[in-house]
């Protein structure tokens, strides 16, 4: 006696080739990261093993920026007005570079594709002013010169925080999901506050106590904060606006 038979999927013909499986690649950042970490590396490539002693203080003099300049005791050149960007492309150590690179990579990547590369590129250079300012506003007549992307990068976390940290991946590329959280919600998250917390007990702790694993010099904690603030509350002026479903 026969039973019935239930419908099947029909088998592939020899001559189709099955699917191949989709890969994604290991490193998937957006050009406009790579373009930001391959500046940087230059940057210190050149500053590491091409200068002489001489040309690395000169592009540490017009590069870095160095708050009592901007007091107008030492006149005025051209660098003025460079300065408080340059200086987001120059690190220190190995170690200062590296570390930067690798937070620039986890919070710039899903916020690049989420801006696209032009927005990226001005959110880069207006919390990294917002750094330098108030990093200047606390140390009008500090002499030490001040590099390094953390500025910028602060920035990225606190434009994170005002996305609660979502991710979509279902355009095959991390970017931050939905709209910006309102701040009332941000301050109710209590995974975002711990975040939040903890970065700031950090910053203040490497900044302050002036400890940070093989970074030579002080932590500008002040500039992280500048960024930090300057990319949280500012973030809807960057903002991509979302297509309509």
């Amino acid at each position: 006696m026969s039973e019935p038979v239930s419908p099947t999927e029909p088998e592939p013909r020899p001559d189709e080739e099955a699917p191949k499986p989709r890969r994604e690649p290991v490193f998937n950042l957006p050009p406009a990261v790579l373009a930001v970490i391959a500046i940087c590396a230059i940057v210190f490539l050149l500053q590491q093993y091409a200068l002489n002693d001489d040309q690395q203080m000169t592009l540490l003099y017009d590069g870095a920026f160095i708050p009592v300049l901007y007091t107008g005791q030492y006149g005025f050149d051209w660098f003025l007005f460079t300065r408080p960007f340059t200086y987001a492309f120059m690190h220190g150590t190995f170690a200062h570079i590296a570390i930067n690179m690798v937070w620039l990579a986890a919070f710039g990547s899903p916020l690049a594709n989420r801006f696209g590369a032009t927005r990226f590129a001005v959110f880069y250079a207006v919390t990294g002013l917002a750094s330098v300012a108030l990093f200047w506003a606390m140390h009008p007549y500090g002499e030490m010169p001040l590099v390094g992307a953390s500025g910028a990068i602060s920035g990225m976390m606190g434009a994170a925080a005002r996305y609660g940290f979502r991710i979509d991946r279902s355009s095959g590329r991390a970017a931050f999901a939905g709209e910006p959280l309102p701040i009332a919600i941000v301050l109710r998250s209590r995974g975002v506050m711990t975040f939040l917390g903890v970065w700031m007990v950090i910053n203040l702790a490497t900044g302050l106590l002036g400890f940070a694993p093989g970074i030579d010099g002080q932590i500008a904690w002040e500039a992280h904060i500048g960024g930090f603030v300057a990319g949280f509350f500012g973030l809807r002026f960057f903002d991509r606006p979302m297509p309509a479903e």
